[in-house]
């Protein structure tokens, strides 16, 4: 019995390691793994007491189990054929490239994640850079949406923090679900997203399969009920106005939808405006076709540099936030409703018609976004200012000029809240942001608009133009 066996250290190692992982493969992973699911679960019951929309069991289901269902779906294995056909490739080649599309595409949403962490983060951001405003907010709106409608949040698109915005002034109400373009398919940042319920979408992708796969998904998404966010225009504003809607989303939910026997669907619009977009020069940068592209060192360097600054300002105390960040919610719109009243069924309908009437609503839709955007003091008084360009105004002159302007977009209905006795701190607050940013020239106490700055000016003001 006092036999001794004497083994190699690499075989006793070895023995170690699978031993280790045999206590972790039975025991602990299971064991954290029911403890995570524990906490999920309270998260999920916690909040569906208060949601206006519960999250849906299709947003809780296994995210391999939605990636098979994609997969096998009937129509995505007919484009399966028909790409496999055409590229002269064996159908388990094609099959396997839907595969990986479906995997790129589906998120693996967490609701602990999403209410606990990505609300807090949301909401941290928002406040720390914008004062947050939220008007025309209807709060029986949602309240009287049917619970078992699907609702799409359709809005403008006029940064990437709308993402944020958004989904922390709706965190209260719902669970979003956001297409986000591949900028964002960067380690971690898009295993945090897609915990968050966002699914990467290749925007301007022309292969076929990929948008098969893609526009299966949308329906899948919008059949289980749920709660999309849609930018109608595809991408962000270039100028400040409202781009041309595209289709695509929309008719992905749309092309097989049967309103006497489906969920309804419920269109609400969102109009989102800033005092200062961060990206503002950015973008009208994409408008010069001589503009070369900067490199990706050039566009870290700005960026960190921005940050520095702002920390500087802040441990000096002379740090201010980006002035205003706003979002109104609309008058919502039922597709069923839609439907009834233009007595129209899009599935009935083949490819051109049914773009030609999805473009009908889509224009509608615009309309109600555009009705709701914020008109904010920065947007206002870039267009006192570019008015009046070619003069000398005082301070006084401009914040007068800018106070009618007020009055008048009252009495048009305009969404603006901007009561009587805040005009004077509201309208100054604006002015400094201007001088601060060169966008004014000054001269004796005199002010008129920087010729270098027409352009941005120009941009803040296209967001309130309709007015």
């Amino acid at each position: 019995m006092d036999n001794e066996i004497t083994l190699p250290l690499w075989i006793a190692i070895l023995l170690a390691l699978l031993s280790l992982a045999l206590v972790l493969d039975r025991i602990l992973i299971p064991s954290v793994r029911w403890y995570l699911r524990r906490r999920v679960n309270r998260v999920i019951n916690e909040v569906n007491t208060r949601l206006d929309i519960e999250v849906r069991p299709f947003q809780l289901t296994r995210r391999q189990g939605l990636i098979d269902q994609l997969v096998f779906d009937d129509k995505v294995n007919d484009a399966v054929q028909a790409y496999a056909q055409e590229k002269g490739m064996p159908r388990e080649v094609a099959q396997g490239i839907a595969r990986k599309y479906a995997h790129e595409i589906v998120p693996s949403f967490n609701a602990y994640i999403y209410f606990r962490f990505g609300y807090w983060v949301a909401k941290r951001v928002a406040r720390l850079i914008y004062r947050v405003r939220v008007g025309f907010f209807d709060h029986n709106s949602l309240g009287g949406v049917s619970s078992d409608a699907t609702v799409v949040f359709v809005m403008n698109h006029r940064s990437n923090i709308d993402y944020i915005l958004v989904s922390f002034l709706a965190a209260e109400r719902t669970a979003l679900s956001y297409a986000v373009g591949e900028w964002a398919k960067i380690w971690p940042l898009q295993t945090l997203i897609r915990s968050m319920g966002a699914f990467f979408v290749r925007r301007n992708s022309g292969n076929p399969l990929y948008r098969r796969v893609l526009e299966r998904y949308v329906h899948m998404a919008t059949r289980a009920g749920v709660c999309q966010a849609v930018f109608l225009e595809g991408g962000l504003s270039k100028d400040g106005a409202l781009r041309t809607p595209r289709l695509g989303f929309l008719d992905y939910m749309l092309r097989d939808y049967h309103p006497e026997n489906d969920r309804d669907i419920v269109f609400i619009p969102i109009g989102i405006n800033y005092d200062r977009v961060l990206e503002d020069r950015s973008l009208m940068r994409k408008l010069d076709p001589d503009a070369g592209k900067r490199s990706a060192w050039f566009v870290l360097k700005t960026t960190l540099h921005f940050i520095y600054k702002q920390l500087l300002l802040s441990r000096r105390s002379r740090w201010r936030r980006f002035g205003y960040a706003s979002v109104n919610f609309g008058e919502p719109l039922s597709a069923r409703e839609y439907c009834a009243k233009a007595d129209i069924e899009f599935s009935k309908l083949d490819h051109d018609d049914r773009f030609t009437e999805i473009g009908k609503l889509a224009e509608q839709l615009m309309d109600k976004i555009e009705h709701v955007i914020p008109v904010l003091p920065v947007p206002l008084m870039s267009c006192v200012v570019l008015d009046n360009r070619d003069e000398w105004k005082s301070e006084l002159q401009l914040k007068t000029l800018a106070s009618e302007r007020i009055y008048t977009l009252h009495d048009k209905g305009a969404p603006i809240s901007v009561s009587s006795s805040a005009h004077e701190g509201v309208l100054s607050a604006a002015m400094t942001m201007l001088l601060a940013r060169g966008m004014l020239d000054t001269e004796n106490g005199m002010y008129r608009a920087n010729p270098d700055s027409i352009e941005i000016l120009s941009y803040y003001a296209n967001s309130i133009k309709s007015w």
